[in-house]
């Protein structure tokens, strides 16, 4: 990622942090640049996990900035694939993930109404998001990303903002989305 980085935007002012997100947290921290009196500070973060790994610890300490966010929530790929092994109470993967340390009865609440363990998560996640003032976000305004070859789920992106003004950029984006499989710049 840095060679491409440099050598795409050999300019850009970009810093990189090597490792675990939620242990490095601090490190992070240290590189967003700190609002003034008259200066403001807008962050975006892209949160791109492979599985359900990031802590909501890790996302409640950047909450402190002014930050939008936009995630990838691998509710299908990990979460609902392994949802017997995270069933066990000697987990803990998604009481760190939602930071709920009660997901289990409420999960089990909502099983019984009789929804899906993807959107469970989701709208918990969302709830977690509203805890830290950002926007309420809609099962409905994340978009659902599905295999190429399959169709099957994988995950959901969702944005969340403090500001309606990026709810409004979302909805666009939502609005003109399409499926894509690869992204223009990879390579």
């Amino acid at each position: 990622m840095e060679k491409r980085v440099n050598r795409l935007f050999p300019k850009a002012d970009a810093r990189f942090v090597l490792g675990n997100c939620n242990e490095k947290i601090e490190e992070v921290c240290k590189h967003l640049p700190s609002p003034s009196k008259g200066h403001g500070v807008l962050s975006f973060c892209f949160v791109d996990p492979y599985d359900i790994s990031i802590k909501f610890s890790t996302v409640r300490r950047l909450s402190s900035y002014y930050m939008d966010f936009l995630f990838l929530l691998a509710v299908h790929m990990d979460a609902n694939r392994n949802l017997e092994h995270y069933l066990n109470s000697s987990n803990s993967k998604i009481e760190e993930f939602l930071g709920l340390p009660d997901w289990r009865e409420k999960w089990r609440i909502a099983e019984g109404r009789g929804t899906s363990f993807p959107r469970y998560l989701t709208e918990e996640y969302a709830g977690q998001m509203e805890t830290l003032r950002h926007l309420p976000v809609p099962w409905d305004k994340m978009k659902a990303v599905r295999s190429d070859e399959r169709n099957l789920p994988l995950y959901r992106l969702a944005l969340f903002s403090k500001h309606p003004l990026a709810q409004q950029f979302w909805d666009e984006i939502l609005h003109y989305s399409s499926d894509q499989g690869t992204l223009p710049f990879q390579g």
